[in-house]
């Protein structure tokens, strides 16, 4: 497996594993598996938790409460970047372009941003 940077002028560049256009990986890619997510520790976007473990030598941390307001999840197809609470809002659609996302990930959302307890 490789590691594809995918990045544009206007937007944020994806690491992870076989990373298509729309940010699907070797780990993660049926239709719905259009979004990154931007990891605390190192501030950079990945298609998942297995990338990220998979491409850094350091532990994860989550998307920091204190940080919500600061774009941490991106749409694979156009390239939005949505806060955590935009997301938890959006119903599991793009509120730009429309896209539908996996509501699967909601099973380990803890592994991306600090959930309550």
């Amino acid at each position: 497996m490789t590691d594809r940077s995918r990045s544009s002028s206007d937007a944020p560049a994806v690491r992870g594993l076989e990373v298509d256009d729309d940010t699907r990986c070797a780990h993660y890619h049926t239709d719905r598996d259009v979004v990154a997510f931007r990891f605390d520790c190192c501030d950079g976007y990945f298609p998942c938790f297995r990338c990220h473990e998979e491409l850094t030598d350091h532990e994860a941390v989550p998307w920091s409460r204190e940080r919500f307001d600061e774009p941490s999840v991106l749409c694979g197809v156009c390239r939005t970047e949505l806060t955590v609470p935009e997301y938890l809002e959006c119903e599991y659609q793009c509120p730009s372009c429309g896209t539908a996302f996996n509501p699967g990930c909601a099973a380990h959302a803890e592994l991306y941003f600090e959930v309550e307890e």
